[in-house]
């Protein structure tokens, strides 16, 4: 299970900063070759559209994973710490049970297009010559022009599980005591603050330089 966790979260990070670079590539070049030549790539922005929604999907899990989401703590603090810990697990059961909820959706939706739907295809990413196997046995042995909706679309039931996974993760750190708490607020106040002081401090010290 822990080398499970380990492959996991390796392939979270690495997607997350492939599909990252990719997009920020894709984007300039589509700028250049605007603004320049009067060009452009033409499934630039669809394909830019697809990742981000991969990248926000993907975030969702991974958040939960370095306890990076942002919520409101208020009453928490106020509370003793037995019950903070119970409230914190009524959360996490409440997040599972709607991981669970979108999982169910998110699978029925792409399984349409995985089945039934096959043929289906996005509007203007063409399909690579190296994925043009998936035909054989999808599209009754007709190769794909652009890129079928299945591909772009199982982000959709795989965040779902990979946000589940991460949930039960945190649950049980908080469980055995290593967390306590799923959300970050305070310390992201203190973040956001600190950078304002940060931008403050080095506006002052141009202005003097300036003088």
């Amino acid at each position: 299970m822990q080398k499970l966790g380990l492959w996991v979260t390796h392939l979270e990070e690495t997607l997350i900063a492939y599909i990252l670079g990719t997009m920020t590539v894709v984007t300039f070049i589509n700028v250049v070759l605007r603004y320049v030549f009067n060009s452009g790539i033409l499934w630039g922005l669809e394909f830019v559209v697809f990742l981000f929604a991969w990248l926000v999907l993907l975030g969702a899990s991974y958040g939960v994973k370095v306890n990076a989401h942002i919520g409101v703590d208020a009453i928490l603090n106020l509370v003793s710490p037995g019950l903070r810990k119970f409230l914190t697990l009524l959360s996490v059961a409440a997040c599972l049970v709607f991981a669970g909820l979108m999982f169910v959706g998110a699978w029925d939706y792409w399984w349409r297009f995985a089945t039934k739907a096959s043929f289906m295809e996005v509007a203007d990413i063409p399909m690579p010559d190296v994925l043009q196997f998936v035909s054989a046995f999808m599209n009754d042995g007709e190769e794909y022009e652009k890129l079928p909706r299945f591909i772009p679309y199982f982000i959709l039931p795989l965040s779902m599980a990979l946000l589940a996974l991460r949930l039960l993760q945190a649950g049980w750190r908080v469980w055995t005591g290593k967390q306590d708490l799923i959300i970050v607020s305070h310390e992201a106040e203190e973040a956001v603050e600190e950078a304002g002081r940060t931008m403050r401090e080095t506006e002052n010290t141009n202005r003097q330089g300036g003088n």
